[in-house]
Parts: C-alpha cells; sequence; structure tokens
C-alpha cells in the first residue's frame, strides 16, 4: 500500500506561509487610504499567493507540475519582499515590522526552498 501524501495544512512551509500572509494584512491595515488599490492590495495578494500556490501544487498528481506552483510561490516571496522594502521606505511600516517580517519571510524561503528540492528528487 502507498504512504498517503502529508494533507498541505499539516506542512510546516503552508503553515509559515499562512502565519506571513496574516501579519501582512495586519501590516497593511495602517497603511494609507490612498493606498488601498495600490500597495495594500499587492501585498495581500502577494502574500496570499504563497501559501494558495503552495495548497495548490500539493493538489496536483505529478511532481513536475507540482514544482511549478512552488516555483511560482516562490517568485512571490522575493516580490513581497520588495514591497516590505517599499512600505518601509514610504514610512508605511517601522524597522521593527519590517525585521519581523524578513525573517518570517526568510523562514518561508527556506522551507520552501526545501520542499522544491525534495520534489526535485521525485521528478529524478
Amino acid at each position: 500500500m502507498e504512504k498517503e501524501k502529508k494533507a498541505y495544512i499539516d506542512l510546516d512551509v503552508w503553515k509559515e506561509a499562512r502565519a506571513l500572509a496574516n501579519d501582512i494584512y495586519v501590516a497593511t491595515k495602517s497603511f494609507p487610504k490612498d493606498e488601498v488599490f495600490g500597495l495594500t492590495s499587492q501585498m495581500r495578494r502577494c502574500a496570499v499567493s504563497i501559501p494558495s500556490n503552495i495548497a495548490e501544487g500539493c493538489g496536483r498528481n505529478y511532481p513536475k507540475d507540482s514544482i511549478q506552483f512552488f516555483f511560482i510561490a516562490r517568485g512571490s516571496i522575493y516580490e513581497l519582499e520588495t514591497q516590505l522594502y517599499i512600505s518601509f521606505d514610504q514610512h508605511y511600516i517601522d524597522q521593527l515590522i519590517l525585521k519581523s517580517t524578513l525573517v518570517k519571510l526568510e523562514t518561508t524561503r527556506k522551507l520552501l526552498n526545501g520542499f522544491i528540492k525534495y520534489y526535485q528528487q521525485l521528478v529524478k
């Protein structure tokens, strides 16, 4: 009998990405109202994209398909990192929020890179 795959909601990488998304929602609540359709919206969509693409990748039947979604999630991590720096430059977040969010982002990135490597071994 084949070992059942772990549900994506049990994965540390998904849990960390979900927590990161929550932090972004909290941080962007205080952004100026004129950013609602700008940086606020872009950061939230980007943050939601990370756990969403991890989940979608886990739902694919073939590791090669899964990896593509994990790469999209990783791209969103880099995009969000840039948006955090821009938010700091615009004084929308302070240094404490920037640093703590970047730590969570880096943890998510490392977990995701390990997850991608695991799936790449399945393709070989």
